[in-house]
């Protein structure tokens, strides 16, 4: 959380949304441009699935004319305490980046 809130953050800490919003854009993969408050909604949600599908929660489905990524439901999510939620963003995010960062060296 320090590392990214350090290059994206101005050096303040970041929240979980804030990563998670930061992915979704990465995923989205297309740069900087104004966003709806629908559209920022639609890029946490990208993000959610794109963090969970190692998980086997969700599964990258297609990509729509717009470019937009499209996820499908594999398995339910279990209902989940407001910390044990917390943990396994936490936990999908750090994979996520290890996993970014292992490709950049391939």
């Amino acid at each position: 959380q320090k590392e990214i809130s350090d290059k994206f953050g101005g050096g303040e800490i970041m929240d979980v949304d804030a990563i998670i919003y930061l992915i979704g854009i990465q995923e989205l993969g297309k740069g900087f441009q104004k966003i709806s408050k629908d559209d920022k909604i639609n890029i946490m949600h990208i993000a959610i699935c794109k963090l969970l599908e190692p998980f086997g929660f969700y599964a990258f489905d297609f990509f729509d004319d717009d470019g937009w990524p499209h996820y499908k439901v594999i398995d339910e999510l279990p209902n989940l305490k407001p910390g044990e939620q917390s943990v396994l963003m936490k936990e999908s995010i750090v994979m996520y980046f290890e996993n970014r960062e292992k490709e950049a060296y391939l």
